[in-house]
């Protein structure tokens, strides 16, 4: 009976630990937040100093188009490719945030493509974002265009 309640206490503290762990902090969300607000300014401004410095070497993106792009030269190519064809303003707004583990997270965006006629391209944008050394970088992107508007 000993055994069994140790047991039961030890896998019970694995659990609220790995819960603690997960738990995403003001300093997190601010630091992640001004991640997505860099790679939008960085579109924008078709700053590719920029995004070579807050992706990742192995990043991988899938485009609303269909397009992977694999690596960190083909998605800033890729990048500057797209905003060339399609110069509007581009809005990307966190909707949430999700801790997976300590240094990885998912965020969720609403990512809006101004358009000349006035009815912007509303999609959404995931991001898996990842931290090495106190600092977050991007390792994916998943544009999405949603199937009822």
């Amino acid at each position: 009976m000993k055994n069994s309640c140790f047991l039961f206490l030890f896998l019970m503290s694995g659990f609220f630990v790995y819960a603690q762990a997960r738990k995403l902090s003001e300093q997190q969300r601010q630091a992640i937040a001004g991640l997505i607000n860099q790679y939008s300014q960085a579109r924008e401004l078709r700053d590719t100093l920029l995004l070579k410095k807050i992706l990742t070497a192995d990043i991988d993106q899938l485009v609303s188009t269909g397009e992977w792009r694999a690596g960190i030269g083909e998605a800033v190519q890729g990048m500057m490719r797209s905003s060339a064809n399609n110069p509007e303003h581009r809005t990307l707004t966190v909707d949430k945030i999700r801790l997976v583990t300590a240094n990885s997270a998912i965020v969720d965006c609403r990512y809006e493509i101004a358009n000349s006629n006035g009815d912007p391209k509303k999609m959404w944008s995931s991001f898996i974002v990842v931290e090495n050394k106190h600092v977050w970088k991007i390792a994916a992107i998943r544009n999405m265009l949603p199937a009822v508007r």
